[in-house]
């Protein structure tokens, strides 16, 4: 199945596992709706812990064409290709406090302490006290909870009961190097709170974060410590959509100086923009989510990640969202060129294989001579590659070329195309195959306009 994951079902301590084919490329889970992803590294390995965004179900009783969510699943790679599901961590019928039918188990996060894993996750509670009137009932309100496990993909179990003294959304831990743990989080306002040893109390009051924006949705704090220095990175409504912001200090209760954008506005449009940043093998990322699945409805989102890039000063560059993503890409699998580091500005389009399940990926259609995209980091190992295999489908013969690095780089074969009613595999013998990491450039050298699902090198 194209781009639908194809599980290697495995039996494992968290229950049902899923293991999905490499296509390293955004978005990063293609089966489901992902959003608001917080990443960790625990044991050598990246942990993604989003919420989970599903289509209204007949039950569902709350605001129309909003965001619905009911539960948590837990993801995980060793090299930013490769994603296991670990299955459902958590569920709003599962934790005792939550109102079960409320569907708003939004933006958590995770974090490692003294030999337990510790998640955090806001919720609607249910309703405590009196109603105002019989026509005004009371109000819902969001409550932030802890659930713990031995291990980052859980079992989890949550407590009875919410931390005390916090009312918001969008939790977030910073742990300091000296051991004492912060909890953010937002309400209109970003606030901030240290945490008891336990990490499931707060000690003392909440402090409001000052001299941030004052104007525009502000939510989504995501804290972090670089080099002495405290990050504070939050979604904020400038203009009409949220884009990303940071502010930074020398404490991790401030006070903080808003400091520059890390991501603009999204050219999708969708609303919202949550994220986490991410250090890992030298390299940092910024996980965040597009509506990548759902173009027509911004409730529905998917996980992305791409590179970020830090000044010598400590200031951040502005991120640059791509298609391409961050992972290594082997020659050998299906390389979906649909997720492009670049193209050619006209004669390239991409839309969905099917238009009534976009789980199922893109296409690429060339619809003019010499059209070409770019697909950036493929790892052809030792150049043992053979044939290049296509598939594809056109009205009439068309051929394509592949090129090594560039448009007029090494050809690496020239595969035609035969007419066919229906997606069909073509291929061609392989020549002048590289050793290593290197990107491939595929050009319509002739023909008929002609849509591709993947390459391979075989």
């Amino acid at each position: 199945m194209k781009k639908s994951l194809g599980y290697l079902l495995i039996l494992g301590v968290a229950g049902l596992m899923k293991t999905s084919t490499a296509f390293a490329t955004n978005p990063l889970i293609m089966d489901q709706f992902t959003a608001d992803p917080t990443a960790r590294i625990f044991n050598g390995k990246i942990y993604v812990y989003p919420s989970h965004d599903i289509k209204a179900p007949p039950e569902y009783k709350g605001k129309p064409d909003w965001f619905v969510m009911e539960d948590y699943h837990v993801f995980s790679s060793s090299n930013l290709t490769d994603w296991k599901d670990h299955g459902k961590i958590l569920s709003q019928t599962t934790v005792d406090w939550t109102d079960p039918t409320a569907y708003a188990m939004w933006a958590p996060d995770c974090v490692f302490k003294d030999g337990k894993y510790y998640f955090y996750f806001p919720a609607i509670a249910k309703p405590e006290g009196k109603a105002e009137s019989a026509t005004e009932p009371k109000r819902p309100e969001f409550r932030i909870g802890v659930a713990v496990s031995d291990t980052p993909y859980g079992p989890f179990k949550p407590l009875p009961n919410y931390i005390q003294g916090v009312k918001g959304i969008d939790p977030n831990v910073l742990i300091d190097k000296d051991g004492t743990a912060y909890l953010y989080y937002s309400q209109g306002k970003i606030f901030v709170a240290k945490l008891k040893p336990n990490m499931t109390e707060i000690d003392g009051e909440p402090i409001t974060i000052d001299n941030l924006p004052t104007k525009g949705l502000l939510e989504g704090p995501f804290a972090f410590e670089r080099k002495g220095t405290y990050y504070l990175t939050y979604p904020h409504v400038e203009n009409k959509i949220e884009r990303l912001e940071y502010a930074t200090s020398s404490s991790p209760m401030g006070p903080f100086k808003q400091t520059g954008v890390i991501l603009d506005e999204s050219e999708s449009g969708c609303w919202t923009v949550h994220h986490s940043i991410l250090d890992w093998k030298g390299e940092s990322y910024l996980f965040y989510h597009d509506r990548d699945l759902s173009p027509n409805f911004d409730k529905n989102r998917s996980i992305r990640a791409d590179k970020l890039f830090f000044n010598a000063d400590g200031t951040i560059q502005k991120v640059k969202p791509t298609l391409r993503g961050v992972g290594l890409v082997n020659a050998k699998s299906e390389i979906q060129i649909d997720r492009y580091s670049e193209k050619s500005a006209e004669g390239v389009a991409i839309s969905f294989l099917d238009q009534n399940n976009p789980h199922a990926g893109w296409k690429t259609t060339f619809g003019a001579a010499k059209s070409w995209v770019r697909f950036n980091e493929v790892d052809f190992g030792r150049g043992s590659q053979k044939s290049i295999k296509v598939r594809a489908k056109t009205n009439a013969s068309s051929t394509l070329e592949i090129h090594l690095d560039k448009q007029d780089g090494p050809l690496l074969g020239s595969v035609k195309i035969d007419d066919a009613a229906d997606w069909k595999i073509s291929s061609a013998t392989a020549k002048k195959i590289p050793k290593g990491v290197h990107d491939i450039v595929v050009t319509q050298a002739g023909g008929e306009a002609v849509d591709v699902d993947w390459v391979s090198f075989k």
